[in-house]
């Protein structure tokens, strides 16, 4: 039987702040195999963003293992931190983090500049991969003249590009509205249909619904992990062709 993508054994992050030691996570274990959709949910302070920088590979614990993708995250040097970072994984953010000056294009390429990807097959691989979240027509756009939807597609785009194994989105919704949180939701399912395993941070319930399984955290410990027909969500805008 395969090992799951992500493996996590008995994980705690601890903080020094002077004196005090500040316990983020007290010792979560969690398995994810590819494909899943699975929401993290828990109030400001619940320790869910600390288990995300973690998965993302932002930060290491201070105590116990996390498995990605069949590799051990500890023993890997800072070289190979940002090649996974790079390859493995794919990050949605809030606030999107596009470059204000820099066309849709270009920003879904940067992360294949960083891997030495040719000017040519950056372009095709860009233009592909913002057909797939419906902006195949918005290449040359810059983020001012976007949407927030389109931007946090574009911003989906980008973290497709690199054809990773796991999205990690950071309260992706958070500044939608509901009509297109909903959409991209829609299309978060559509990845997770594709087999791309996607790991979503939201303190929403209604948003944690679309997912497939919702881990619920509560001070610095899972305290729900459930699993169950998720609600779906209305289909993605579609995929336009791409300007010639």
């Amino acid at each position: 039987m395969a090992e799951p993508l992500i493996v996590v054994r008995d994980v705690k992050k601890i903080y020094q702040t002077g004196d005090v030691e500040v316990h983020a996570l007290g010792g979560v274990s969690l398995d994810i195999d590819s494909g899943e959709f699975v929401a993290i949910m828990g109030a400001s302070g619940s320790g869910k963003s600390t288990l995300m920088n973690i998965l993302g590979c932002l930060d290491r614990p201070t105590l116990g293992t996390y498995r990605l993708a069949g590799r051990q995250v500890a023993k890997m040097n800072r070289d190979e931190l940002a090649e996974t970072r790079n390859e493995v994984l794919g990050f949605v953010f809030q606030n999107f983090n596009l470059l204000a000056r820099t066309s849709a294009l270009e920003n879904v390429e940067l992360p294949l500049v960083y891997r030495g990807v040719h000017a040519k097959e950056r372009h095709r691989r860009a233009a592909l991969s913002l057909e797939r979240v419906g902006l195949g027509q918005r290449l040359d756009h810059t983020p001012a003249q976007l949407s927030g939807g389109q931007q946090q597609r574009v911003a989906i785009a980008r973290a497709l590009v690199g054809e990773p194994k796991v999205i990690l989105a950071d309260e992706p919704t958070g500044n939608l509205d509901s009509k297109t949180s909903i959409e991209v939701m829609g299309l978060f399912q559509e990845l997770g249909k594709a087999g791309i395993t996607v790991v979503l941070v939201t303190h929403e319930p209604d948003i944690a619904e679309y997912a497939t399984r919702v881990v619920v955290v509560k001070d610095g410990l899972i305290l729900e992990d459930t699993r169950h027909a998720p609600r779906m969500a209305a289909s993605p805008p579609k995929a336009e062709r791409p300007q010639s």
